[in-house]
């Protein structure tokens, strides 16, 4: 799953900040409630990718969002995202549809040319 947010500019140094020692709940919260492989990458002008590796993102992103640690972290962090009107970081990603994979058409590549006696 990949997905978009944008944080304000003049956020971005204490953005980093705040995520070089994400509180150790947090990151437990995360863990238990499926966001695998988690990582987030921000471009200078503000772009933030996220991207996780989980069986069901809706799943993931509910049971994270009934959590306690949950609720504060987005609260604390709401001030540094655009165009997010007001709601939670979570509520407002733009979700990014997967277009290539590596993995998957090596494996339909491999299986065709089996396929083909090669």
């Amino acid at each position: 799953m990949c997905f978009t947010l944008r944080v304000r500019p003049e956020r971005l140094a204490e953005y980093r900040e705040r995520h070089a020692a994400v509180w150790p709940d947090m990151l437990r919260a995360l863990d238990a409630t499926g966001w695998g492989n988690y990582s987030l990458f921000l471009s200078e002008d503000g772009l933030l990718v996220g991207y996780l590796e989980t069986a069901d993102f809706d799943a993931a992103r509910d049971a994270m969002a009934r959590t306690e640690v949950n609720a504060r972290w987005q609260a604390s962090m709401a001030p540094f995202f655009e165009g997010t009107g007001g709601a939670n970081a979570d509520d407002s990603f733009t979700v990014l549809t997967e277009v290539f994979n590596l993995e998957t058409q090596l494996a339909a590549a491999d299986a065709a040319a089996e396929g083909a006696g090669t």
